[in-house]
Formats: C-alpha cells, structure tokens, sequence
C-alpha cells in the first residue's frame, strides 16, 4: 500500500460527507445524557449504545456489549450503560498491528444558552451545531467514517482495530429567624472555600505548587510555537475574564501547572426565590487538576490537614469533615518521540499541510489510564483530537465545524496509514 492509496480514502470521505453529516445528526438526535438519573433517561443512553452497535455492525465489525451492572444509590435502581467492544476486521490478522481506539457515547446536559436546538443537528457560518457534536459524538463517528471510507474505496486497512464506547464518562432547614444567633454552616462553608485558591487562581494549600517539576528550556521553546491567540481565547469563553495577558502564561497554566476549582454547594437553596432559611448541613465540592510529578496521594493528605485547620481556626461549634469522593485519576505524560505520536504527527501534515502542536490538556477522562494499565506497561496513548479548542464542548452551542469533521475522519485514516508504515 503506497501513500497515495490515501487520496483515494481522502476522495471517498470527501464523496460521502453528506452521509457523514447525516451519521452524526442521528447521533445528536439521541439525547444521551448519563447524569439523568430517570428510567426514561437512562433508556436514550441505551438508545445511543443501540445506535452505535448497528453502525459498528454495518460496517463489518464483531460487535459485543458488556454489562457494568447496576449503578449505585440510583431510585430507581438504573442499569449502567454497556461498554462495547468492536473489532475490525472479525478475526486480527497476526502480520498487523492493533490500534485501540477509545471513546464515550453519552453527552452533557441542554443545559441553558443554546441559539438552536441541542438536540438537532443545525449547520451554519460552516460549523455543525449540537449537543456531543465535539464531545465526543462526532470524533467517534469520525473513527466510523474513516472505516466506511477505506472499505468503500476497496483499500485495505493497514491495522488491526479494537473499538472501545463506553457511556459513562461525563457523569432540611432552620428557620431564618435563628439568623446572627448561629453558627451557620453556609457562611462557614464559603469562608472555607475562599481559602482554597485567590483570585488568579493560585492554589493557597501550602505543599501543593512545591511538587510540580519546574519548567525545562526545551519546554518554554514549545509553548513558544502552539498557534495561540489571546482575542481567540477570549471569543472562546465568552468573556474578558481570562486571568493572564500572554499567550504563553495562560499556556503554561492551562497545560503544565496544577488548578483547583470549585463546583458547587450541596445542600443550598438552588432557585431564585427570596429565602430566609437557614440550612442546617452543606457541602461544597471541588476538584485539584494534577501535573507532573504531583503524588495524588501527598495532595488529598496536604488538602485534609489544611482545611482542618482552617476550620479550627473558626472557633465555631459546627462541625466539618472533610474527605475525597469520587475516582481520581493521576497526570500523565506522553512520549511525543514514540510511533504513535510520530505516526499522528505525520497523519497532520499530509492531511493538514502543518505541524501539530503538542499540547497538555487538562480535561480528564480517567478510563484512559485503567486501560492503559491493562495492556503492556510501554503501552503508548496519544489523545489525537477532531475538534479544536473553541468548540465548548460542555457549554450552550457545542459545535464541530463542518470542515474539522471531514478533514479529521481523513486525519484518523490517515493515522492508521503511519502507524503501520512507520518509515513512510
């Protein structure tokens, strides 16, 4: 297989976008939002594994679903969405390598802000608009479109490909005339939380900045060459709210410094009405974004110590626990010098006439790494994105352009073209 057995895949996606665009419109028509806790919910994530598995079974692929079980403290009790697993071909051949491709089928919330339907698929100014269009509907239907196109255009896959969905991954009161005559526990809360990190987002927690590796030459000269714009930023979020100037700074802070953020305060009254009541018990949550060489154990320890004693120091009569919940995956580092990461190099410029940028990203999908700790120890991960940074995958008018998804189903086809021919 020469390279230019590429142009007749790049031809074939190119020939089949308008069924590309109807792939994902179904796909986005499938409100598959994990976090809602309804039977009725939990049946349109099951909808969305329905739909995934015929497409994958369409296209040639040995399909299986696995069970997880039930999911815990539900009301009522939900089944956990399957993990499916698709192989391409049926049987591996044993002269090719085996490509491990990972993605999730469910979505976020509406959520409010749209200017049009989240839940239709709606193209304008060349971008395609919906809720999972970025994340991560349309980058794993662009794995699917670039299998379609190699089969349709009579092109032999190069690799063996292991698909792998999940759906899973984005998942009283005192009365108010006690109040000045209680220690309450809201005010309490919100002292505590405002000695976590300042206004510029420094963590406050003493120990924590100390364990992060101190920046190398090499790595400055990197964040140097990203394409990466301040005004693009701030269009991006919508606001003049970023905390630093330079391009580089803000960087460096969202890529290789550690961040702590705050989510939210259980136990509040959430709507708009005038309260007067006093909540007996609160909880806030938030969450510390490691980086290398952080240990995740030293964190949650120096995170526990601090906030005792900040609370101590209240010398209030309420009491305050404080404790890790949830899974908490730790940072990881790829080796952009190994065959995947040059194999995806390589898929960049012949599809994009460029250089990539090797970025860090904070965005956490903890699942990666239990696989990669199931396979071989120098097993090599590499997050090659579809979207591009100013898609708000979680916010209103999540979108995907138009040319990002055809050009990425190339770019994914592409990949598994250099990573079976390395020295190409």
């Amino acid at each position: 297989m020469s390279s230019d057995t590429l142009d007749q895949v790049f031809n074939k996606i190119d020939d089949l976008s308008e069924v590309f665009k109807k792939r994902l419109s179904n796909a986005i028509a499938i409100q598959s939002v994990s976090s809602d806790q309804t039977t009725k919910g939990r049946e349109k994530v099951y909808q969305m594994t329905d739909f995934l598995e015929l497409q994958l079974q369409n296209l040639g692929a040995k399909v299986q679903r696995y069970s997880l079980g039930d999911e815990p403290d539900t009301k009522p009790v939900l089944k956990l969405p399957d993990v499916i697993i698709g192989k391409y071909p049926p049987t591996p051949a044993a002269n090719k390598k085996t490509i491990l491709i990972y993605g999730h089928y469910d979505v976020q919330p509406e959520g409010p802000g749209w200017d049009q339907s989240a839940w239709e698929l709606t193209e304008k100014n060349g971008n395609l608009y919906g809720r999972g269009s970025t994340d991560d509907k349309g980058p794993v239907l662009a794995w699917l479109n670039a299998l379609e196109a190699y089969k349709e255009a009579g092109v032999d896959i190069p690799v063996n490909l292991m698909f792998c969905f999940e759906g899973m991954e984005e998942t009283g009161s005192i009365g108010g005339i006690y109040g000045g005559t209680v220690h309450e526990p809201m005010t309490e809360l919100i002292i505590m939380l405002s000695k976590l990190a300042d206004v510029d987002g420094n963590i406050l927690i003493p120990g924590i900045n100390e364990m992060v590796d101190t920046v190398t030459k090499e790595e400055e000269e990197r964040y140097k060459k990203i394409d990466f714009k301040m005004d693009e930023f701030k269009q991006t979020i919508r606001s003049e709210a970023a905390i630093y100037t330079e391009a580089r700074d803000t960087l460096m802070h969202r890529m290789r410094y550690p961040s702590l953020t705050i989510h939210g305060i259980n136990g509040a009254d959430p709507s708009e009405n005038q309260t007067t009541a006093i909540y007996p018990k609160v909880t806030g949550k938030f969450s510390i974004r490691t980086v290398p060489s952080m240990d995740i154990k030293k964190v949650g320890d120096l995170v526990v110590q601090y906030l005792e004693q900040e609370f101590e120091k209240l010398g209030t009569k309420n009491t305050c626990e404080v404790k890790a919940f949830g899974e908490s995956a730790p940072w990881w580092l790829g080796n952009t010098n190994d065959a995947n990461f040059t194999a995806g190099t390589a898929a960049t410029r012949r599809v994009y006439n460029t250089e990539p940028d090797l970025t860090r990203e904070g965005g956490s999908i903890g699942v990666t790494l239990d696989l990669k700790n199931a396979l071989k120890p120098n097993t090599s991960i590499m997050l090659l994105p579809v979207g591009q940074s100013d898609d708000g995958a979680h916010g209103p008018n999540e979108k995907l352009s138009r040319k990002n998804y055809i050009d990425g189903s190339k770019l994914l086809g592409a990949y598994w073209y250099y990573i079976a021919h390395p020295q190409v």
